[in-house]
């Protein structure tokens, strides 16, 4: 197996490499995450990951494309439906895209860690695209790690992230504690 491993952040991606490794399964990281929001949060995430893949000798790969304006016009007349009508998709396509292209036969998602994610969705749109360019998609409910891989995330350090990625993810974040009556940090 050839795996191309579609890696929205280092933490994430901690206990998703851990498990694949135990399996001996040796994933390539895969970032290309448009919808990570703004610049400051994609480049802090984007240059955790960068060395955390270097410090555990795991190959990866960096396609840039911050993408602020193609996801505004994606998202604008769907913002409660965001995540399904344009983060998972275009991800997940464009792994599946790129793995097809440089010889991979298997992709994933480090998005499979997330107990904040819909994971029903996610394993649905992984299957159906990776057929789509004649891929296998590897499901694996890394959730049962989450915390594990966190810990272990906060332990070396890793930037930890507040929010999902968007911009309104992270207003989101804000929204529930305005609605407590706590200061917003």
């Amino acid at each position: 197996m050839k795996l191309l491993m579609h890696t929205c952040c280092a933490p994430c991606s901690v206990y998703c490499i851990d498990e694949l490794r135990r399996r001996d399964i040796e994933p390539t990281v895969y970032w290309f995450n448009p919808n990570i929001h703004p610049y400051t949060e994609y480049k802090a995430r984007r240059d955790c990951l960068k060395q955390y893949a270097e410090s555990i000798n795991v190959n990866a790969i960096f396609e840039e494309n911050y993408g602020l304006r193609e996801f505004c016009k994606n998202t604008v007349n769907s913002l409660d439906t965001r995540c399904k009508d344009y983060c998972y998709p275009v991800r997940l396509e464009q792994t599946a895209k790129y793995a097809k292209e440089n010889g991979f036969d298997t992709i994933t998602t480090t998005l499979l860690v997330s107990p904040y994610q819909q994971h029903d969705l996610i394993h649905e749109l992984g299957e159906k695209i990776a057929k789509n360019y004649g891929l296998e998609f590897l499901y694996i409910d890394f959730r049962a790690g989450f915390r594990e891989g966190q810990a272990k995330a906060r332990e070396l350090g890793l930037y930890m992230q507040k929010y999902c990625g968007c911009v309104f993810s992270e207003e989101d974040r804000y929204q529930k504690q305005i609605e407590k009556g706590q200061k917003v940090k």
